[in-house]
């Protein structure tokens, strides 16, 4: 009789375990998922960001062209903007999988115990790329960047002369050598 209560609680256990991996692997692809979406996102950021680069280099190298340069520079600041909202949403969508995983699998892994069954391998010893900490190193990253650009644009101010088609240029420009 004992024999048999013991044998159904095993079962259960068992049962349990298996109702928990199912589940616990739902929710790693999900992550997976997740994590994809981020890569993708990081590579549109890293695309982004070197356009700007290509953007404010011909910005300096054709003044005359600053008008139409500067309307490219705010499509893609927006761009830029918008591409960092969805990778934080991203992030934070991902560190709460994350830490919804980690209990789930902190469980399984004490049930397994208890039936004597080896723990599952963690997230980071399963793929490398499920780590957050280079996430937040490229966020880290593109918000100095950003900074710097912000910070280093030209100003003209509204003092300064006009040139014959209307457009403002610096004064050094105007008296030209």
């Amino acid at each position: 009789m004992a024999d048999e209560q013991e044998i159904m609680c095993k079962l259960e256990s068992i049962k349990e375990i298996r109702n928990k991996t199912l589940q616990m692997e739902k929710i790693k692809a999900r992550l997976k998922a997740e994590f994809e979406a981020l890569e993708s996102e990081e590579r549109h950021l890293k695309e982004y960001k070197q356009e700007m680069d290509l953007l404010l280099q011909e910005k300096m190298a054709h003044v005359e062209e600053l008008r139409l340069i500067h309307a490219d520079i705010n499509v893609m600041e927006n761009t830029i903007k918008q591409s960092e909202n969805d990778l934080n949403k991203l992030l934070e969508s991902t560190r709460r999988l994350h830490d919804e995983y980690k209990p789930l699998k902190e469980h399984v892994d004490a049930l397994r115990m208890t039936l004597g069954l080896q723990r599952l391998p963690d997230l980071c010893e399963e793929e490398e790329k499920l780590s957050l900490e280079p996430v937040c190193h490229v966020i880290n990253r593109f918000i100095e960047m950003h900074l710097y650009v912000l910070f280093a644009k030209p100003r003209v101010g509204h003092g300064t002369p006009k040139s014959q088609n209307g457009s403002k240029m610096n004064e050094e420009r105007v008296k030209g050598p």
